[in-house]
């Protein structure tokens, strides 16, 4: 894979600056926050059973000239890829997610996310994990509640295990397992692979959608489409048909969705899979 950015002026302003900033924790929160926020989470390729590529290039142009967004292995390998250009210690890292399940349950480590170190303390970015993608850095080596523009977030230890959890309704729920094992590229290969390609992958074949924005969330699940409020009940609602979605990625996630042949009719198959209790 390259790994070089191809380019990082028009990549920083969009996240809002017109120079690179200094390699602060400030910067970072600021970084996190304008990448969630500007680019959202999608897995219209993944639907469309299209590669996945990993070069940097092809991410940059995707994000910035394709008016697209991408999943964990796209996203934080960029934003990987920006922090090390600013001069943080920074490297990927991988999960295995385990939201909606038994956290102790031993699923696929397919998801990336970044550990970075600054003044000698050690966190955790990640602008890829979705709907539930932490709007800030949280500290990794203390157990306290951490707060976010959004949700509370908090990593405990179990086994030598790291546990990332956010607080949802009320209660403590893990979202992914992971440690901090050094990653090699061949292991972002595999993952993405797998991710894009597996019959039991969860997005083969899948739409899914989520952007933040100041106390809000909105999410895409195929036809489900829901906004989430800071201190208020969700709001959902079924899309009918695939024009409805394709106007909802365009209107609510900012997508410049692709032009493909196939699409409308990929969309309109998850959407009858499900009304008939397909997975």
């Amino acid at each position: 894979m390259t790994d070089t950015l191809t380019d990082i002026a028009l990549y920083l302003q969009r996240l809002g600056h017109d120079r690179a900033p200094p390699p602060t924790l400030e910067t970072l929160r600021a970084l996190q926050q304008r990448h969630t926020a500007t680019f959202p989470f999608e897995t219209l390729s993944t639907l469309l059973h299209l590669p996945v590529p990993l070069d940097l290039p092809a991410i940059q142009h995707k994000l910035l000239h394709e008016g697209r967004g991408g999943y964990c292995y796209e996203l934080n390998r960029v934003f990987l890829a920006l922090l090390q250009h600013l001069g943080f210690d920074a490297r990927g890292l991988t999960a295995r997610v385990v939201m909606g399940g038994p956290e102790d349950e031993l699923t696929a480590r397919t998801h990336l996310l970044v550990l970075v170190t600054v003044d000698g303390q050690r966190h955790i970015a990640d602008v890829g994990f979705g709907g539930m993608v932490p709007t800030a850095p949280l500290r990794l080596d203390t157990e306290d509640v951490q707060t976010t523009p959004h949700e509370p977030y908090r990593i405990t230890r179990h086994d030598g295990l790291h546990i990332l959890r956010a607080l949802v309704a009320g209660e403590w729920r893990a979202m992914y397992v992971f440690d901090l094992q050094p990653q090699a590229e061949i292991d972002y290969i595999v993952g993405n692979w797998y991710v894009s390609t597996h019959p039991d992958s969860p997005f083969l074949g899948q739409l899914r959608a989520a952007r933040t924005g100041p106390g809000w969330r909105r999410t895409l699940n195929n036809g489900s489409f829901a906004l989430h409020r800071l201190g208020h009940a969700s709001e959902r609602r079924s899309l009918p048909d695939a024009d409805a979605v394709i106007a909802v990625l365009q209107d609510e996630f900012g997508i410049r969705v692709p032009d493909h042949p196939g699409l409308r009719a990929a969309i309109d198959a998850r959407m009858r899979a499900e009304s008939s209790g397909a997975s």
